[in-house]
């Protein structure tokens, strides 16, 4: 319609298009529209300036901003703002510097969005003289630019943006939100109390914002009875937030009960909410009212996320539940299988082979483009779990030319899958794994089940630890199996 009615020539219409389509990140469109552009505004350039520096080409934002002044327009306070935030966000010292250059040269560095903007620049490019020099040029600060600092300083310095807060306070100005949750997110054991109180004192505690991040500043730092308390200190209504902060803690402790109870208190869930009690309904073995808030949170369309189907997929390998693994991976598929990371792929090949459905753990497995330790790990001991030694062999090998380096684990299960040919000096000698007690058991498991009696006991009598308990019933019931019942009672 614009352009069958001639309005693209208007230059407020042709912005109000150009920012439609970033709206809309279709940043391809929304350049085709600031070319066609008949005149272009500062508000056009500093539209395809932001959306490129935010995502797109971050580089072709910098290019841009150089070009800018060729077409007859300054550059404003929002321009260089938005050029020098993506030097931040990439922490190029040398773009950053250059853009500081121009902006001195037409005198816009003093302003208090550049100054905020280059402040923070060089408190994250490691450079906090330079961002302390910067803001004692400034004679008229503001809290903007205070937080700037203190925001450069919790990056690297706890106790100086804490001394920072602290100072700011001595010269008249008053903290906001920004101010004290920045400094609670670095750190700071020693400092916290003090800040907790210079935080009850000035009412800040009643912003749910800022008593999540005290919540979580405690948690952080170790000390959870003081996470704990201060919850139950609080005389309002704990937030969605600050209520799956605690019951987190809660659920990390093994305190299913305590996780519950606080979480079904809470009016509005969020998706870490039931994430946080699904998790405690599986740990706890609740699996059914596990699978029935995993319904429920359907029916309240809140989208499940990699934790969730990590959880739901647990369960399926703990009751070996085929059946219900496979519709959670049906699930994973019609919702957008891309969105599952590593770790999710690792639980899937992990639930298929320890539910009996070995192909499947294999083909997940090799539809995986991207692989660690834990990955291999699962696959090779489901291979020698159904009895598939030579194939648990030949990706072993394939582990080792991957780059990947095994660990205790891995080698735990190659005693399993390979022949018993001096297997812990196979472990000390190519992967610098020194035995422990499960390697022992492994071996000497592996001896019996085949009726190598004689040579397990030899690797009892010269085991460097003491043999356990069940060292000892494993050989046993291997003795058992073959019928010496004189040696099983010896």
């Amino acid at each position: 319609m614009a352009l069958k009615n001639g309005s693209e020539f208007y230059t407020s219409v042709s912005n109000s298009l150009t920012n439609m389509y970033v709206q809309w990140s279709d940043i391809v469109l929304a350049e085709k529209v600031f070319k066609l552009m008949p005149g272009r505004d500062v508000v056009s350039w500093n539209t395809v300036i932001g959306e490129f520096t935010k995502s797109f080409d971050p580089r072709k934002a910098l290019e841009l901003f150089l070009t800018m002044p060729l077409h007859g327009v300054t550059q404003n306070q929002a321009t260089f703002a938005s050029v020098i935030t993506y030097c931040s966000s990439l922490q190029i010292l040398k773009y950053g510097e250059l853009i500081h250059a121009k902006a001195i040269k037409i005198n816009i560095h003093s302003d208090v969005i550049v100054g905020s903007a280059l402040i923070d620049f060089y408190s994250k490019c490691n450079c906090l003289e330079e961002a302390d020099a910067l803001f004692t040029e400034f004679r008229a600060k503001n809290v903007i630019l205070w937080n700037a600092l203190i925001a450069g300083y919790s990056i690297k310095d706890s106790q100086g943006s804490f001394s920072l807060l602290q100072q700011m306070l001595r010269e008249g100005y008053r903290p906001n939100e920004f101010s004290f949750s920045v400094v609670l997110r670095s750190p700071m054991t020693r400092n916290l109390q003090q800040l907790h109180c210079l935080i009850l004192k000035m009412g800040y505690h009643e912003y749910d914002y800022i008593s999540s991040c005290l919540i979580s500043s405690y948690m952080d730092n170790g000390l959870l009875s003081h996470a704990l308390s201060f919850a139950g200190d609080l005389m309002q209504p704990l937030s969605t937030v600050s209520s799956n902060i605690i019951a987190g803690i809660h659920n990390r402790m093994g305190q299913y009960i305590e996780t519950q109870k606080l979480l079904y208190q809470v009016d509005e869930f969020d998706i870490v909410s039931w994430n946080t009690l699904i998790t405690a309904c599986t740990r706890s073995r609740e699996y059914r009212e596990a699978l029935r808030l995993f319904k429920n949170m359907q029916w309240a369309r809140v989208r499940h996320d990699n934790c969730t189907l990590v959880s739901l997929l647990s369960i399926s390998t703990k009751l070996c539940n085929l059946d219900l693994g496979s519709n959670i991976h049906g699930l994973i598929f019609r919702t957008d299988f891309s969105r599952c990371d590593m770790f999710v792929c690792n639980v899937l090949v992990d639930m298929y082979s320890k539910c009996g459905s070995i192909e499947m753990s294999v083909k997940v497995f090799n539809e995986m483009t991207q692989r660690n330790l834990i990955s291999w790990t699962a696959l090779i001991s489901g291979l020698g779990l159904h009895g598939y030694p030579s194939m648990a062999l030949k990706m072993f090998r394939e582990m080792e030319l991957s780059g990947v380096k095994p660990d205790s684990q891995i080698g735990l299960l190659s005693l399993r899958c390979f022949q018993p040919v001096d297997m812990v000096g196979w472990l000390k000698e190519c992967y610098n794994i020194e035995p422990e007690m499960d390697h022992y058991i492994c071996l000497v498991d592996l001896l019996t089940r085949y009726g190598h009696l004689k040579e397990a006991h030899q690797l009892i009598s010269k085991l460097p630890l003491q043999p356990n308990a069940v060292m000892w019933r494993i050989f046993a019931e291997g003795c058992r199996r073959y019928k010496t019942i004189e040696e099983a009672a010896r």
